[in-house]
């Protein structure tokens, strides 16, 4: 048997969790929301486990509105993408090119979970509070609050390197809109 010359790793479904979240901006752009998890006293963006059947994109929706409160959409941005892009042909070449308003992940992170349980991965996207959001807030989670931060004071409270990493990825995409 052939074996791949590039380093592999394989988990079955009982040792990987997927999980989606955003960068939460308001409708302006001018701030990210956050939340602060009471428990553990760290501010964090939101993301959670995606439901069996639901796709990545409506999992970081519900997601981001179930700890937030806060109904939003993904923000088309354009970026750099190895996908192949609507139109492609069946021969595409596998680079990297400029996807035009994407509504894709823009990063993915692969966290090993403790005591070898497996991996972690959470699928990230770019959204925006809906028109009206903030007079239609619903209630956030128990045990987390919000709070809407310029960019500068979102990267200093968030409590986690890799946060900030796609924080300062995601404002790079949307800094590019203009």
């Amino acid at each position: 048997m052939a074996q791949s010359t590039f380093p592999t790793q394989q988990y079955t479904s009982d040792l990987f969790v997927e999980s989606c979240g955003a960068i939460l901006y308001d409708t302006t752009r001018q701030k990210v929301c956050l939340i602060h998890l009471a428990q553990s006293n760290m501010w964090t963006l939101p993301k959670g486990r995606r439901n069996v059947g639901e796709s990545r994109r409506e999992s970081a929706l519900r997601e981001v509105y179930e700890e937030t409160g806060y109904k939003c959409h993904i923000l088309p941005v354009d970026m750099k993408t190895r996908a192949t892009i609507a139109g492609d042909t069946a021969d595409a070449p596998d680079v990297a090119r400029i996807s035009r308003d994407s509504v894709e992940p823009f990063m993915v992170t692969m966290r090993t979970l403790k005591d070898g349980q497996g991996v972690k991965i959470i699928w990230w996207y770019v959204a925006m509070m809906d028109q009206g959001a903030c007079e239609t807030k619903g209630p956030a989670e128990e045990g987390v609050e919000t709070g809407s931060y310029s960019y500068e004071e979102a990267e200093r409270l968030l409590y986690f390197e890799t946060d900030r990493e796609v924080l300062r990825k995601a404002q790079a995409l949307v800094a590019k809109l203009g």
